[in-house]
């Protein structure tokens, strides 16, 4: 398996070029526990037909596996081979030889320089098989196993719709080629392999085969290995005895612009078949009878870009909102999705943090949310060593809390100013989180409205504001004052309000009942006690106390 193996180190893992900075005694921990987890998925997809991990995943975590015992030179830890348990008894007629990985643009231009007469195809994301037919019928179906021997699947084969069981010739013919669920107008870009080559190792791995299941199930020819010796007269051969698609999915290439074309408009058109990238062949190949049961020069494959990633978490932040809301932030080693580096990814809640229980060192599944939103599938696996960490307790933090930099109040402090400056608040040009971070460090706001007194000459004074700076914060500060009573209200961080009307000024709206906020359109009980409660909040109150001082109209 290595050489499969090693170019999968480099689609998986573009920016793993440091080893984890682990002693000994703990990297093989690690490795033992990874090798176990690989020989149980191995077991579960082989045995039992089942996909507990998404085909992508499976592939970067046994890069994972080989690029620490790179790292930490362990030739003891032999790296479990995932078709170990899948040889069986029966030899095929021709080895199957498998595929090298192509890890990049660069790794497809120099594997397509050295070389001519040259076909693409789609890699079919399903299950290989070799069939044999003597005489004109099927004689032999054989799983593909270890590439050498594979298990028997004859009965199996000859209930499937999509597999002929008789050729219009007497001659031998061995064919290589996938099982693959019929998916028709699927698109990969869009929807993934939906566990495609899961649903027919499953079925293949059952013991009874419904109708509505062999109907799924298709046939897509790659190869003829007795058959003609130029691709072009194989196409024709193969198209003669019925198996159309070869022909319908195979074309020559010259540049490599024809393979990037295809590849792409493979990855984002319909196809009747989930592929998870294309197979670059050259038309003609060495005599069968030199096939052996590993990766062979004339063929490999150009996978797409990653729709999940496999990647590990850094450390956990958690990050408090204005409201006191407590989310959870992992920082990951970065992965490449599509076009885009991830390096974090929020968990949206506690609550979410603590059920799946994800600490640093663990190895987590992340996608792309409708293209664009990183977001954390799964925990793949878990690290040996579980770190300890406390999270912010939530009765500490909610919306009436944290209106002064106070210890372990400076995250729902700043979050409070960054709302405050927003356009949702005061909409003030120019001031935002950055600006007051340094206001922060510098000393200067002791409170949340600390900033109204701060003019021109007393900014240019504090370390990174100059003249200008200075006089265009100072400009933005001043413009606070125009605004409106209403504006203020939902800058300090009045609850929802519905439609209630907030014309007036505090000591009229402080005055409302619950019972009269709750009459207004939009508002319902908790709503209403919200909104009482921010009126008679202790802090609120010296907000305002200040505010009316300072001249802001309606306080």
């Amino acid at each position: 398996m290595r050489l499969i193996a090693l170019p999968l180190i480099f689609i998986a893992f573009p920016c793993l070029a440091a080893c984890p900075p682990w002693p000994t005694e703990r990297a093989e921990r690690e490795m033992q526990a990874l090798s176990r987890q690989l020989a149980d998925w191995d077991e579960a997809y082989h045995a039992r037909g089942l996909s507990p991990v998404d085909d992508e995943i499976y592939d970067q975590a046994r890069a994972r596996l080989d690029d620490w015992k790179h790292c930490f030179a362990s030739p003891a830890q032999a790296t479990p081979s995932p078709l170990q348990s899948t040889a069986g008894p029966v030899n095929h007629p021709v080895p199957q030889t498998g595929l090298t990985k192509l890890a990049d643009e660069q790794a497809v231009r120099s594997w397509m320089a050295h070389r001519e007469g040259l076909w693409i195809q789609p890699k079919i994301d399903g299950v290989a098989i070799t069939l044999t037919y003597r005489n004109g019928l099927l004689q032999q179906a054989i799983s593909r196993g270890n590439g050498q021997t594979g298990q028997d699947w004859t009965h199996k084969v000859g209930a499937l719709p999509g597999v002929p069981q008789q050729l219009p010739t007497p001659d031998e013919v061995i064919l290589q080629g996938e099982l693959y669920w019929r998916m028709p107008g699927h698109v990969q870009a869009e929807a993934g392999g939906k566990s495609a080559r899961g649903r027919v190792a499953g079925a293949m791995a059952s013991q009874h085969l419904d109708e509505q299941t062999t109907t799924r199930i298709g046939l897509f020819v790659w190869d003829w290995p007795n058959g003609p010796a130029t691709m072009a007269a194989r196409l024709d051969g193969l198209d003669a005895l019925g198996f159309t698609d070869s022909r319908q999915f195979t074309f020559p290439i010259e540049q490599f612009a024809q393979a990037r074309q295809w590849r792409e408009r493979w990855y984002r058109s319909p196809l009747p078949f989930a592929t998870d990238g294309v197979v670059l062949r050259q038309g003609q190949r060495p005599d069968s009878q030199r096939w052996r049961a590993e990766p062979p020069y004339w063929a490999a494959a150009w996978k797409y870009p990653l729709r999940t990633g496999l990647t590990g978490v850094r450390s956990v932040e958690f990050r408090i909102g204005r409201s006191g809301r407590i989310t959870p932030l992992l920082h990951l080693e970065p992965v490449q999705l599509d076009d885009r580096q991830i390096s974090r990814v929020g968990l949206g809640s506690l609550q979410r943090w603590q059920a799946l229980d994800v600490l640093p060192g663990d190895q987590v599944a992340i996608t792309l949310a409708g293209l664009t939103i990183p977001r954390l599938d799964a925990v793949v696996w878990r690290s040996q060593e579980r770190p300890a960490i406390t999270p912010p307790t939530p009765s500490d933090y909610h919306a009436l809390s944290c209106w002064q930099p106070e210890p372990g109040c400076e995250q729902q402090f700043l979050a409070r100013l960054s709302w405050l400056s927003s356009e949702q608040g005061l909409n003030l040009p120019g001031v935002g989180a950055g600006t007051w971070q340094a206001l922060l460090e510098a000393g200067q706001l002791p409170h949340l409205l600390a900033w109204l007194e701060l003019d021109s000459a007393r900014l240019q004074r504090l370390p990174g504001f100059g003249e200008t700076s200075a006089a265009k914060l100072a400009a933005s500060f001043a413009l606070a004052r125009q605004r409106s009573f209403v504006d203020w209200l939902r800058a300090l961080g009045l609850p929802p309000s519905g439609e209630a009307s907030l014309e007036g000024n505090w000591a009229a709206l402080a005055a409302r009942s619950e019972t009269q906020w709750r009459a207004a359109p939009g508002i319902g009980t908790g709503r209403a006690r919200q909104l009482s409660a921010f009126f008679s909040a202790a802090p609120v109150l010296a907000l305002r106390n200040q505010l009316q001082a300072a001249g802001i109209a309606g306080f």
